[in-house]
């Protein structure tokens, strides 16, 4: 279904541009890249591992459609996992960002793909004579779905750079009159910050983590850009879109639940997400929250009038002495501060088995801690400010763009006070 979709694409584009690559300055239009990936030759029997932020990505991709082979992206240097291809219809493996523990696989089918591609193009508004400029990893869900399928399925072009740097995204995307650019709150404050946000950006997207509210409004009023938040999941791809023209005024707001996705809660609040491109389930172990193109997510949200607000999630709650607060409440409020670039909170175990737990924030801040815990008393109740706090030079997301609080918290309890 997916190769043949391609070269229904590729016949109609043609001599259009289909995919162009900074670092060597070589190009191809449809006609060409649909040819190339004809002569490649076959590959090795099993699951096809495509990986690294360069051409060879497509051109194994679409060998692999080709042959009817399982694909699985992979990072750059990312280490091949030994795994058995997932049951018919599956066709793809998409590994979970594993941000509140251990990564596993999501299997989905050709039809899901092409659901979650089309509900993209569809809800964003992607249009073939604005290309992607395809600074995020083509790996990762979020690139996979709003880079690689775009071009693929819907004939829209990409411009592949080899690496997110300011200089490089300038000079990358010089050469076009009009561009969309998807991107991860990290990108968008460094390339802000180096002033390189070209004035032919057309179409700006934002998704992976939290987008600051200060930072949408801040390029906002230098460009005049709307950076456009979205929510999506390894699960299911896309989820809510913010289509406004105007920076939010809630952190929460994720948007409004893409074209043929529905948004509902559990019992226990959490966001229950419905629609065709939902993923089939987790491979090789399977779960209820996973399937009959309904995914449950662990994400404590509302939706209220059309529109999806992120509230948390619910293995972060932090227990202090049998009172729960989200994590986000506290980094929303924190963000606001002027001299905060970052920050993450989250619970760890107290010495103290009647506080239960501990709330703890890495911060990036000019400010001190008697600043920021006077900024959150102004919104939070006095429990809700954290108790130990980490002044660190920057708090680098991982490769898919999140910052991980399984991570941090592996390296602070050691060293947390009670």
């Amino acid at each position: 279904m997916l190769y043949q979709r391609w070269r229904t694409v590729a016949a109609e584009r043609g001599g259009d541009l289909a995919l162009r690559d900074f670092a060597s300055g070589r190009r191809w239009t449809f006609a060409e890249l649909a040819a190339l990936a004809e002569d490649r030759p076959a590959a090795r029997a099993g699951v096809a591992f495509p990986s690294g932020p360069g051409p060879e990505f497509i051109f194994d991709l679409l060998a692999a459609w080709r042959e009817n082979r399982m694909v699985c992206p992979l990072e750059s240097g990312q280490p091949r996992p030994a795994l058995a291809a997932a049951p018919a219809p599956c066709v793809h493996l998409k590994t979970t960002s594993g941000t509140g523990g251990t990564a596993r696989f999501v299997a989905f089918t050709a039809a899901q793909l092409l659901a979650d591609a089309d509900n993209i193009v569809a809800t964003m508004g992607l249009r073939a004579d604005w290309p992607n400029l395809g600074a995020i990893s083509l790996a990762h869900s979020y690139g996979f779905s709003n880079l690689v399928l775009p071009l693929l399925l819907h004939g829209i072009p990409l411009i592949l750079t080899p690496a997110p740097l300011p200089e490089i995204i300038r000079q990358a995307a010089a050469t076009e009159t009009a561009l969309t650019l998807p991107a991860v709150p990290p990108l968008w404050r460094a390339w802000h910050q180096a002033r390189c946000i070209s004035a032919n950006v057309r179409l700006a997207i934002s998704a992976g983590a939290p987008l600051p509210l200060n930072l949408e409004s801040d390029i906002f009023h230098a460009h005049g850009l709307k950076i456009h938040n979205f929510l999506g999941a390894s699960e299911c791809g896309g989820i809510a879109y913010d289509a406004g023209a105007i920076p939010r005024s809630d952190p929460a707001l994720a948007g409004s639940p893409l074209q043929n996705v529905s948004c509902s809660l559990n019992a226990a609040g959490c966001l229950v997400v419905q629609s065709a491109a939902v993923g089939e389930a987790y491979w090789p172990e399977i779960s209820p929250r996973l399937g009959a193109s309904t995914f449950q997510s662990a994400d404590l949200a509302e939706v209220r009038d059309g529109c999806v607000f992120l509230r948390g999630r619910l293995s972060d709650e932090i227990n202090v002495a049998g009172r729960k607060v989200s994590p986000e409440t506290i980094e929303q409020v924190l963000r606001r501060h002027p001299e905060v670039s970052e920050c993450l909170v989250l619970g760890v175990p107290s010495r103290d088995a009647a506080r239960t737990e501990t709330i703890v924030v890495v911060v990036v801040s000019g400010a001190t801690e008697a600043e920021l815990k006077r900024h959150l008393l102004q919104s939070l109740p006095a429990w809700q400010v954290p108790r130990a706090w980490r002044f660190v030079e920057a708090l680098p997301p991982g490769t898919r763009g999140k910052l991980s609080r399984a991570e941090w918290r592996r390296r602070l309890v050691p060293e947390t006070p009670p």
